[in-house]
C-alpha cells in the first residue's frame, strides 16, 4: 500500500503580474493505511493539494514520493501510467458516464490495468460490496446520489490502488446518505489497507478519519492523529 512523503511541495500559479501561492512549502508523510481529512477554509489549498497527490499537477518546487517513487522528475507518460495503477480518485459530482451502466462504469480503469477476467470479478465483487448488485445494469439516470457515488468509490478501487483521494465525496447528498459512505469507506479502508486521503468541509465527517489536517493559505497549520493507520 501507498506511503506518501511530501517534501517542500509548493504550487504557484500565475495572475496577470501576481504570483499566487497556493501551495507553500508542505512537508508531510502519510503512512500506508491511514484515512486522512484534509481541511480549510475555501482558497487554503486544499484542491491544489489533492491534485498534486493524483499527478494531475506538477509542483513548482519539492518532491512528492509515492509507493518510494520521486514523482516530480517523471514524464507526463510515466506520470499517466502510475496515476492508472496506483490512485483512485472520488469527486463530488460522481463523474459517472451516462451512457454506461453500473458495471461498465466501473469497469473503465480497467481500460489501462487490462487484467481481463480477474478485473472483471473484482468489478463485480466491488459493485456488490457497496451494495448494488441488484443496480448493476441501471444507468446513472437511475441512480439516487448516494447510489452514483458508490459506483464512483468501487470504480476508484477496481485496479487496486495504493492511495484514493476524495474530493468533497458526501459534498452533494443528505446528512443520513453522507453517514452511510462514510462508514462505507471506513469499511472498505479496513477491508483493503488502501490509504485514502479525503478533503472535506465538514468537520463532522473529518473527525471520523484517522487524522486531520488543516491548511490555511497554502501551509500546514495543524496535524492531528487520531487513531491509528489500518495494518498492511
Amino acid at each position: 500500500m501507498a506511503g506518501v512523503e511530501l517534501v517542500g511541495l509548493t504550487k504557484n500559479y500565475k495572475r496577470g503580474q501576481e504570483i499566487i501561492r497556493a501551495l507553500d512549502g508542505v512537508t508531510l508523510d502519510i503512512a500506508p493505511g491511514e484515512f486522512v481529512a484534509v481541511v480549510g477554509r475555501s482558497g487554503s489549498g486544499k484542491t491544489t493539494m489533492l491534485d498534486l497527490l493524483g499527478l494531475l499537477l506538477k509542483p513548482t518546487a519539492g518532491s512528492l514520493i509515492i509507493d518510494d517513487v520521486e514523482t516530480t522528475s517523471l514524464s507526463d507518460r510515466q506520470r499517466a501510467h502510475l496515476r492508472a495503477r496506483k490512485v483512485g480518485f472520488v469527486f463530488q459530482e460522481y463523474n459517472l458516464l451516462s451512457g454506461l451502466n453500473v458495471f461498465e462504469n466501473v469497469m473503465l480503469p480497467q481500460r489501462y490495468a487490462k487484467d481481463g477476467e480477474a478485473g472483471r470479478k473484482r468489478a463485480i465483487d466491488l459493485i456488490d460490496r457497496v451494495g448494488l448488485s441488484d443496480r448493476i445494469k441501471h444507468r446513472p439516470t437511475e441512480l439516487s446520489g448516494g447510489q452514483m457515488q458508490r459506483v464512483a468509490i468501487a470504480r476508484s478501487m477496481v485496479n487496486r490502488p495504493s492511495l484514493i483521494l476524495l474530493d468533497e465525496p458526501t459534498g452533494a447528498v443528505d446528512t443520513e446518505t453522507a453517514q452511510q459512505l462514510v462508514d462505507l469507506l471506513k469499511l472498505l479502508n479496513r477491508q483493503e489497507g488502501v490509504t485514502l486521503v479525503l478533503v472535506t468541509h465538514d468537520l463532522d465527517i473529518a473527525a471520523q478519519t484517522t487524522r486531520q489536517i488543516r491548511l490555511k493559505d497554502g501551509k500546514v497549520v495543524s496535524d492531528e492523529r487520531v487513531g491509528e493507520a489500518v495494518p498492511v
